[in-house]
């Protein structure tokens, strides 16, 4: 995540130290204050922002006037976390000479896992890790785990850092869980970096229960440097998930802390950055993205401070800028990208392999040196994009007048379908008033065979014409509107079994149950939504229901497979031909 600055190995190597309450620092030290009352105010007030400087220097004026070989050896680690490279190299150095011959287990290993530690923090990864081997190499001559240990998690960070999560992974999970000589603070740093490791692997429920594990943990013991690099922690957790507003309300919480008081440290600053960026990116928010993202740059020209992630930082700003035809800054970031790409390829050569594919070195020149051709590529782009919209137009004409054709036919159908119901009305009248028989509404469907050559072999004519009859009544009744009508329960109602009915209907009907079924209620439909006009005004789920269905959705397939048109425009027109 925030590749978050390594366990400061002061905390573990020697004496342990705590995190110190926040303490109000005199100008004057109290000569009384023993050298441990002074180590934990002067690690405490390093965390809190206190006055370290002065505790330091008061710790070793009082270790040199008492000649005191340890405290003097301690004044020179608590004073080179004060100064830059040049001179906290000179701190250690004489760290070096004074404990030259010290008996003590933790001597010369303490010397090199705090140079590589110093090297680390400014950005020389190779020599940090030539410290930590060596390290490493005096603390098992020594027998001294608890050095071991941390020359291991030290090389794991390094690792880390590089891109070998898993391998860090391992280490860190090893110290965190199996190692009892690591105090709780320890194990809370192993376990933060451990979460970080989960997420580079796609461990995602683990990095979130160690995410979650530590937010209320330092909450808990009103820790907010620890709180907040976690909090940090869980906006790339949610990056990674892709849940990018969740990533930026945590991530913008973290900036406000971070960049208060010069509250974090380099990595905190631009790693906070780095992923708000990035989640405003995956958002599309693409100029709130830029603005993190050139904040970054200027973080790097004031500090000097390179990581290996700003080549996507660089790469973004050159894809936007050239989007937007803005030549003069995407040659700018085209610029910087070398001077970092240069710097990374001298203090990473082993991340090499690591270069974006689409941004390496020789791309990027070759893409500077095009420049100047673009805008007659862009001329031809032009006529491409142009090309493309007259098809996609061409193609939408064709669509729509297939569309028409259809809905044509489907009206045709429908209006067939509406005049045939209007003749049988007339025709209905017609027969009322001369008295004479009504015949069916429906649509044609049965055969007009004799009827001794319809009569199946295994049911005598009279139970055969017992079931028609017995059907006609339940066709003349509407019966056939009552929901839940099975071959079984109709059989049961006329009095005969399910095998003479459906043979019965399959021979004299042409159709099987479920299709005699439908027809029936489609045809019935049909008529009555052409002739009641307050049946049809209601919406389609009640209509559905009304005539035996289950749902809208089983009515309307079946309207449309009845009748070849589809029922919306049926009812359409209905109302058409209503109105005129």
């Amino acid at each position: 995540m925030m590749k978050i600055k390594l366990l400061l190995l002061f905390l573990i190597i020697g004496s342990v130290f705590f995190h110190a309450q926040t303490h109000n620092i005199e100008k004057n030290i109290p000569e009384r204050r023993t050298y441990e009352e002074l180590e934990k105010e002067f690690y405490g007030s390093r965390i809190e922002e206190g006055n370290s400087k002065s505790i330091a220097d008061y710790y070793l004026k009082k270790a040199k006037s008492e000649k005191n070989i340890i405290h003097i050896a301690e004044g020179y680690v608590m004073l080179h976390f004060e100064e830059d490279l040049p001179n906290a190299l000179k701190y250690l150095d004489s760290l070096q000479y004074i404990t030259r011959n010290s008996k003590e287990n933790t001597y010369p290993a303490r010397i090199y896992l705090l140079k590589g530690n110093l090297y680390f923090r400014n950005d020389n990864l190779q020599s940090a890790l030539n410290n930590y081997i060596l390290g490493l190499k005096y603390a098992k001559e020594k027998g001294n785990k608890r050095q071991i240990a941390m020359a291991h998690i030290s090389i794991a960070y390094l690792n880390n850092y590089i891109g070998k999560h898993a391998e860090t992974a391992k280490v860190l999970r090893h110290y965190a869980y199996d190692a009892d000589y690591m105090n709780k603070d320890e194990k809370n740093s192993l376990k933060l970096n451990l979460a970080d490791a989960y997420i580079e692997i796609n461990k995602m429920d683990s990095a979130y229960a160690l995410i979650q594990e530590g937010l209320q943990d330092s909450k808990k013991n009103k820790d907010n440097y620890r709180y907040h690099q976690n909090l940090g922690l869980l906006g790339y957790y949610n990056l990674h998930s892709k849940n990018y507003q969740k990533a930026i309300d945590g991530l913008l919480e973290c900036e406000k802390y971070f960049f208060t008081n010069n509250n974090g440290s380099k990595r905190n600053h631009n790693y906070t950055l780095l992923y708000l960026g990035k989640s405003y990116a995956g958002l599309q928010e693409k100029e709130k993205a830029v603005g993190f993202f050139r904040k970054i740059d200027s973080l790097v020209l004031k500090t000097n401070y390179i990581y290996p992630e700003l080549r996507e930082v660089y790469t973004y700003l050159i894809d936007y800028y050239k989007e937007n035809d803005d030549k003069e800054k995407q040659l700018y970031y085209v610029d910087r990208f070398f001077k970092v790409d240069k710097v990374l390829d001298t203090q990473f050569r082993y991340i090499s392999r690591e270069l974006p594919r689409r941004y390496d070195t020789p791309e990027l020149q070759q893409e500077k040196e095009d420049i100047t051709n673009e805008l007659t590529k862009r001329k031809s782009l032009f006529y491409i994009v142009l090309s493309l919209l007259l098809i996609s137009h061409l193609l939408f004409i064709n669509v729509y007048f297939k569309y028409k054709k259809s809905e044509k036919n489907y009206k045709k159908i429908a209006q067939d379908l509406i005049q045939s119901v209007n003749e049988n009305r007339v025709g209905k009248n017609r027969d009322q008033e001369t008295g004479k028989e009504i015949q069916s509404e429906t649509l044609p469907v049965e055969n007009t065979e004799n009827s001794e050559e319809r009569t199946p072999r295994t049911i005598s004519e009279d139970i055969a014409q017992t079931i028609l009859k017995e059907l006609d009544i339940f066709e003349s009744k509407d019966q056939f509107l009552n929901k839940g009508i099975t071959l079984g329960s109709l059989a049961k109602k006329i009095k005969t079994n399910s095998k003479y009915l459906s043979e019965i209907i399959n021979t004299y009907k042409g159709k099987n149950f479920a299709t005699y079924l439908n027809d029936l209620r489609i045809d019935y439909a049909i008529s009555r939504l052409a002739n009641d006009k307050k049946f049809r005004s209601y919406k389609i789920p009640f209509i559905a229901e009304e005539l035996g269905y289950n749902n809208e959705q089983a009515f309307t397939l079946a309207f449309k497979k009845r009748t070849g048109t589809p029922l919306s425009i049926y009812l359409k027109e209905i109302e058409n031909m209503s109105s005129n």
